[in-house]
């Protein structure tokens, strides 16, 4: 049996489409879609990474790689060039990125391989070498916001996925600071909390940007309480901002999320296993990660904790990292 059916024409009227013939041979005359949505590099769907990071004063650098698919320990499938900590972790559709970072104030910007297991590679250069920065990713480029060299900054730098450059500084956040956190949404990259030096000393500012073009960040809300060293995680719809420390220092456990839909302030949606500082944060499609940390200097955690997108809940204990460590960049894929 031949199956047809009628097609509009452009103009009017209408035509007769064979779409299954006598051979059984399926035909697609044209696919049409109301509206796509613009993805985002923020979100993975196999796997999450910490690179670099520090055990009490020992530096590391390993990269390592858990799934998303299912709960289980981190394997070690590279290293960065050097031994790094408070790096930036950015992600493109590819390849994983670390930018910035102690000691000694760095702005070099490495990339390794999501297809296979692999060293980085240096492709280019901040425009100022520091650390304690926030990283955020747009479907075509790496963001770095903040940090310290050894003064407190603001700039928002920018690097292409599709080339091997050095960043260009297209803006500022609202106000200069250390150890803040960054989450993406498709459209806007933003930074929240952060640490300036007393009687500053911590911020509870959601400052955002644009991808769309190079523009300074505004101030669209306030997290739950002022605090630092957090990690940040990204679903398709809001920013978590996880763990940390409030000032005078005091470590803290809660999970905060603040929607991209408008500007607004964040909310308490649950607590980490712990009270931990320096996690550092991976997100997949339904869930945020919080890998290492430590709760005092010499406690150095390699747990890997995944909270839902969901529904606002705790995080679970999902496995371990190769080696407890903290300030760690974070990537996805």
């Amino acid at each position: 049996m031949v199956y047809k059916i009628n097609v509009p024409l452009v103009g009017g009227g209408t035509r007769k489409k064979e779409i299954i013939d006598a051979n059984n041979n399926l035909t697609v005359d044209e696919i049409r879609a109301g509206t796509i949505a613009q993805v985002t590099h923020a979100q993975g769907s196999v796997s999450g990474y910490s690179s670099g990071g520090i055990v009490t004063t020992t530096t590391k650098n390993e990269i390592d790689k858990f799934s998303f698919s299912s709960d289980g320990n981190a394997t070690d499938v590279g290293n960065l060039i050097e031994t790094v900590y408070r790096n930036a972790g950015q992600s493109s559709s590819t390849h994983g990125y670390s930018s910035g970072g102690a000691p000694t104030y760095k702005d070099r910007i490495e990339k390794f391989p999501f297809s296979s297991n692999d060293n980085s590679s240096d492709v280019g250069d901040l425009t100022v070498a520091r650390e304690h920065v926030a990283g955020q990713s747009s479907t075509a480029s790496g963001y770095i916001s903040a940090g310290k060299a050894p003064d407190y900054r603001n700039e928002i730098d920018k690097f292409p996925f599709s080339v091997d450059a050095n960043a260009t500084d297209v803006g500022d956040v609202t106000l200069a600071r250390l150890s803040g956190a960054g989450q993406s949404s498709s459209e806007n990259g933003y930074t929240s909390g952060g640490f300036f030096t007393p009687p500053s000393g911590a911020y509870n500012i959601i400052d955002k940007f644009p991808f769309s073009s190079d523009a300074n960040a505004t101030d669209v809300g306030d997290l739950t309480q002022a605090k630092y060293s957090t990690s940040g995680q990204s679903s398709a719809s809001h920013g978590y901002n996880s763990g940390g420390q409030i000032y005078p220092p005091s470590r803290q456990n809660f999970i905060d999320k603040f929607t991209f839909a408008s500007d607004a302030n964040a909310t308490d949606v649950g607590d980490l296993l712990e009270i931990l500082s320096s996690s550092t944060g991976q997100s997949s499609t339904a869930s945020g990660y919080s890998s290492g940390g430590f709760n005092t200097p010499n406690d150095n955690k390699n747990t890997i904790q995944k909270f839902p997108f969901s529904t606002d809940a705790n995080s679970t204990d999902v496995g371990d990292l190769t080696v407890g460590r903290s300030s760690m960049a974070g990537q996805q894929v």
